[in-house]
């Protein structure tokens, strides 16, 4: 076994429910997706087009099912009801489990702290307390986003390395939370007012957006790393030199 390989230490009990209620809402979020796609599907060979927002589609559901023109048959009718009802039922447990993460999040002092930084919300936060706690097994904020699969992979040729897409090893879920914060992050930061925005603007003029915010990523978790291990607050001026 190598003496470099870094294991997260076991998980208390509340950080396995933690987990547990972050996998249950992901397996939910898939759930949703699927039905929606299928009512589409039955939708579209009807001639019934909508746009790919769930919130078109929902306004137009009980519509769809209650007129009696629309020239769907009974057994069609009943089948999209059943859909509709799955729907509307796996968006109430979704609910549920969202607003008992909001509530951790609020309660538990290390989500409080990384919460203060741009782009880590409560989803995020009480992710990251799930999987690595206090952050105590890694030395480095390079080691947990390396654990993350952030870092880029290098390929070397002719003595000349070139950095390919990001590794993608560890903790996927987690991994794909903090790139979606990171991007709405990107989004909605006032770069002209943040410590961070000249190096936002700097990456983005040499790099393709994704490549900022999957670097933004990268920052998210060396910063969530540092409040963690250190037990101290995000301290926004110092964003842009990250510990690690």
């Amino acid at each position: 076994m190598s003496k470099n390989m870094r294991f997260v230490p076991i998980k208390t009990d509340d950080q396995l429910d933690l987990q547990a209620i972050h996998r249950v809402r992901d397996w939910l979020i898939a759930r949703r997706t699927a039905v929606i796609n299928q009512l589409r599907a039955f939708l579209l060979e009807r001639g019934m087009v909508f746009a790919k927002t769930p919130a078109k589609l929902r306004i137009a559901m009980p519509e769809i099912l209650e007129n009696a023109e629309n020239n769907l048959t009974p057994w069609m009718r009943n089948l999209l009801e059943l859909l509709w009802d799955e729907w509307k039922m796996v968006e109430q447990q979704i609910g549920v489990l969202s607003h008992e993460l909001e509530r951790i999040a609020d309660a538990d002092a290390g989500c409080s702290r990384i919460q203060q930084t741009p782009g880590i919300g409560q989803v995020v936060a009480t992710a990251i307390v799930a999987a690595i706690g206090n952050g105590a097994a890694f030395r480095k904020g390079r080691e947990f986003d390396a654990w993350l699969g952030l870092v880029p992979r290098q390929y070397s040729t002719g003595g000349k390395a070139r950095l390919l897409g990001i590794s993608k090893r560890g903790n996927t879920y987690l991994r794909k939370i903090l790139v979606h914060g990171a991007r709405a992050a990107v989004l909605r930061i006032k770069r002209d007012q943040a410590s961070i925005g000249a190096w936002m603007d700097a990456l983005e003029r040499r790099a393709h957006r994704n490549v900022l915010i999957v670097a933004f990523a990268n920052k998210l978790a060396r910063i969530a790393w540092a409040v963690l291990s250190s037990g101290e607050p995000y301290r926004p001026c110092t964003s842009a030199a990250i510990p690690g």
